[in-house]
Parts: C-alpha cells; sequence; structure tokens
C-alpha cells in the first residue's frame, strides 16, 4: 500500500461498468514537490462511498493499492498494459484519530527531471 496527500481536485460520478462492476474516478493534486503533480485515482465497488463526505479543496491523504495488468485484444492478438490507483481510504488532513494502514510507503511525486526515462 502507498500514501499520498494533497488537495482534491475532482470527484467523478459513480460510474456503473457492468451489472456486477462500479467505480469512481477522483483526483488529488500533491504540490509537495518542486513541480505540482496531478494524480487520478479510482474507487471501486463498496469504496465509492468513500467520498461521499469531501468536498473539491479538501485536503486529504489517500492510502492506495498500485494496480497493474495485462490484456490481449481478441480482434489482432495485441498485448496491452493497464495500470491503476485503486483507493483503499480517504481520509481527512489535519483531523481526525484514524491512523494509516501498516505498511504503507509514502508515495512522494518528484519532478520531471527525476525521471529516469
Amino acid at each position: 500500500m502507498y500514501t499520498l496527500k494533497g488537495e482534491l481536485k475532482v470527484i467523478g460520478d459513480v460510474q456503473q461498468i457492468s451489472d456486477s462492476f462500479k467505480k469512481r474516478e477522483f483526483v488529488v493534486v500533491d504540490a509537495s514537490g518542486q513541480y505540482a503533480q496531478t494524480i487520478m485515482f479510482q474507487a471501486v465497488q463498496d469504496r465509492v462511498d468513500l467520498l461521499n463526505s469531501f468536498k473539491l479543496g479538501d485536503n486529504v491523504e489517500v492510502t492506495f493499492f498500485l494496480r497493474g495488468r495485462e490484456w490481449t485484444n481478441p480482434k489482432d492478438g495485441q498485448v496491452r498494459y493497464f495500470n491503476s490507483l485503486d483507493a483503499w481510504k480517504i481520509e481527512p488532513l489535519g483531523g481526525g484519530t484514524a491512523t494509516s494502514a501498516d505498511n504503507a510507503e509514502t508515495f512522494v511525486a518528484e519532478g520531471d527531471d527525476d525521471l529516469p526515462f
């Protein structure tokens, strides 16, 4: 698990993808580094309700999983790879008594010149 602190910039509507799957996307701006990072997360299934008590501009800490998957296009056999940041917990900053999840790493977005590519 990872954590990221920042300001809520976008809270999307709940999307019913199929009969058994729903998701809600949201964006957090992390301004802790030299360059602000705009990070999109998704909350899935029962986690879509985590955002109900927040509003745009709120400072939050998001605990999330980094997910990756491989998909093969059935039409042409081309393999593609996808990543997602799946929110597990969203907490307001500056209050509350809840603590971060055990063994969570802090994800710090660095400036562009720190990227390995």
